[in-house]
This record gives structure tokens, C-alpha cells and sequence, in this order.
């Protein structure tokens, strides 16, 4: 499962895709208001994004956040990885080591086999799922991206 903060930065990545027109940016406290999450943690999530040139901040009265680069270009698994790192997709869902660290003269745990593929459709999933897809889905559906 994705972490908490986690969702917190899929679901503020989406907000922005939506609500951001070009280089307009939007501020934390109008994101925070309208996704229910704290400011402060959020804050932190998001400068992390904008160090990994994902989001560009500025700070200032007319300052916020904006992508870095098209929806289109930005990935679920981009941002996954930026949050809660490679191991999300590496560890074994029974023992502490990830599954890349085995070996032939270590074995893989007994589930490994069953679950890789999953895994595999998972990566391809978060990998091949862009924000303008998320935000197109929005709008099919006609949910507004305030949840």
C-alpha cells in the first residue's frame, strides 16, 4: 500500500493538474483548504517534489505551485518514487529484504513467484498512468477533484 503521504502528494499532483493553467500557481493554503490536509506537512511534500523537478514553487503573496512539466509527462510511478522511494516496488511482501538483493544462493520467499506478476502489472499501471489521464478521467466521470 502507498503511504500516507503518498496519496497526500497523488492527490495534490492531481489538484494542480486540474486547477493550474499554465504557469499560474496555485498556493498552499487554496490547496490545503480544498484537499483537507495540513499545511505544514503538505508543504513539505510538495517542496520535495519541486526539488526533484517535478512541481516549480515560488514563494511570495502571488506565489504557489505549478508542474514542472506537462500532466501528460508526470506519472503516478513518478511521483511514487520521488515519495516513498524505489523500495515501494522492491520489497518483499513477506521478508524485510527487497526482492533485488536475492540471490541464486538466496532464495526468493515462497509467495515471490505469485506476487511478481502483480507487481509487474502494478509498475506498468503507475508507470503508463499520466496526471492529464487522471484529470481527463475527472471529467468523464464529472467528480470534481476536491476529495
Amino acid at each position: 500500500m502507498l503511504s500516507n503521504t503518498c496519496k497526500y502528494a497523488i492527490r495534490a499532483m492531481i489538484y494542480i493538474a486540474n486547477y493550474s493553467e499554465g504557469q499560474n500557481k496555485i498556493g498552499i493554503k487554496k490547496i490545503t483548504d480544498d484537499l483537507n490536509i495540513p499545511s505544514p506537512f503538505l508543504g513539505k511534500i510538495l517542496q520535495k517534489l519541486a526539488r526533484e523537478n517535478i512541481l516549480c514553487s515560488t514563494k511570495g503573496p502571488h506565489g504557489g505551485f505549478a508542474l514542472a512539466r506537462k500532466p501528460e509527462e508526470i506519472s503516478l510511478y513518478d511521483i511514487i518514487v520521488q515519495v516513498d522511494g524505489l523500495s515501494y516496488f522492491n520489497n518483499c511482501i513477506i521478508r524485510l529484504e527487497s526482492c533485488s538483493c536475492f540471490t541464486e544462493e538466496i532464495s526468493t520467499c515462497p509467495i515471490h513467484k505469485r506476487f511478481n506478476a502483480i507487481r509487474n502489472d502494478l509498475i506498468s499501471f503507475y508507470k503508463n498512468t499520466s496526471l492529464a489521464d487522471i484529470v481527463e478521467d475527472f471529467e468523464i466521470s464529472g467528480e470534481t477533484i476536491q476529495f
